[in-house]
């Protein structure tokens, strides 16, 4: 089976906020923090994972994105700050190659 990642990268603490999904988050949380990407993350160094969830649907992957994409702000901070509420970056826990150095839950509102 196949796993999905909706995430969301921040630049700092309070900062500015990406949302994004993928099939490969060490991948990806590599390519953001190397720069590789450019755009949004890039213009604003958001290279800092903060939260992210996992399941087996892309479509449901996609619906979460877009449905997070939606939320105030508030809504958004108060989620990531639930399981992180040291804003570390979680990165460091997903694959020994991408190191923060280098620069999942559910709830009921999406």
């Amino acid at each position: 089976m196949r796993e999905y990642f909706v995430y969301i990268l921040a630049n700092r603490k309070n900062g500015t906020l990406y949302i994004g999904v993928t099939n490969d988050l060490e991948r990806r949380v590599s390519e953001h923090k190397h720069h590789l990407i450019k755009g949004f993350t890039y213009k604003y160094d958001i290279i800092k994972l903060v939260y992210f969830e996992e399941t087996g649907d892309i479509n449901v992957a996609l619906q979460r994105e877009k449905n997070l994409k939606k939320w105030n702000r508030k809504w958004k901070l108060e989620l990531i700050e639930k399981d992180n509420p040291e804003w570390k970056d979680l990165a460091e826990y997903l694959d020994p190659r991408v190191k923060p150095e280098d620069d999942m839950g559910k709830d009921d509102r999406g």
